[in-house]
Order: structure tokens, then C-alpha cells, then sequence
């Protein structure tokens, strides 16, 4: 097999599990129990993917300052979940302004003006960029596919 026959092929089977991935089809990433805990009591629980770790360290450093409210944990719970993070989560791209992810490249990209017009974001429904599950139904589960979004009314 020639060299780009067997490039092609390779790039083709990469991309289909990566669409089955993407479209649900393949098993989606758990998240720790106690992070998915602590974290769903007040927003979903975002996803190690979702900042690089530099991020997170930040993140976890300064629960007691969490964009305006205090997420203390008790110490057990916050190196347990901070471990797991780290674990899980890896250093890519830029860290966002002031470890936002809705300030991250690839959120301004896949909801900016372009995709998600900006009076999206003011409607009932919606009233907040971190209200994935307005729009995306299956977000908690970690399922961001693009084709089941449902931007409410």
C-alpha cells in the first residue's frame, strides 16, 4: 500500500471513532463522584478537558473565592478532587482570562456571534454561558454534540 493510501486510510479510522465520540456513540468520561457532587449543587460539573491544568490548580486553590462565592470543601474533599483533576486534566492551549471557560479560545469559537447570536444568552431559558444544559440536554453527561443542540426559544 502506498504511503498516502495508507495515510488516508489511517486519517478515515481515526476520524470515525473520533465521530463516534463525538455523536455519543462511544463511552463518555465519568467524572469523580465527589467532584460531579460538590460541583452539580450550584452549576454542572465542568469537565478536566474543559481548562488545561494550570487552570484547575487555580481553580481549586481559591474555592473560597469561586467567581464571587465560597466553594470551600472540607481539605480531604479538595485534594481528592484537586488529585483527580490534575490526573485528568491536561496543559493545553492558553490559560483563559481569569480561568473562565467561557473566556477559553475554543468557546469563544464554537459560541461566538458566528454560532450563538448574543441575545441567546439573555433569554429565560438560557441567562447564563454557563448554563450549558439550556442548550446542550445531554451536558452533565459530558455529551456536547453539536447535533442534538436545542437553542430554546
Amino acid at each position: 500500500m502506498t504511503f498516502f493510501k495508507s495515510f488516508t486510510l489511517s486519517l478515515a479510522l481515526l476520524g470515525s471513532g473520533t465521530l463516534a465520540l463525538a455523536d455519543g456513540g462511544g463511552n463518555l468520561p465519568s467524572l469523580h463522584p465527589k467532584m460531579e457532587q460538590e460541583c452539580s449543587a450550584c452549576h454542572i460539573a465542568f469537565r478536566p478537558n474543559f481548562l488545561p491544568t494550570s487552570s484547575w490548580k487555580q481553580v481549586m486553590d481559591s474555592l473560597d473565592q469561586h467567581y464571587g462565592a465560597d466553594a470551600s470543601l472540607a481539605p480531604a474533599d479538595q485534594k481528592e478532587i484537586t488529585d483527580w483533576i490534575i490526573a485528568t486534566s491536561k496543559e493545553h492551549g492558553e490559560a483563559p482570562p481569569e480561568n473562565r471557560i467561557t473566556k477559553s479560545f475554543w468557546f469563544t469559537r464554537k459560541h461566538g456571534t458566528n454560532h450563538v447570536k448574543a441575545d441567546v444568552w439573555q433569554r429565560a431559558a438560557v441567562k447564563s454561558k454557563t448554563n450549558c444544559q439550556a442548550c446542550h440536554a445531554d451536558a452533565a453527561r459530558g455529551d456536547f454534540n453539536e447535533h442534538k443542540i436545542r437553542i430554546p426559544r
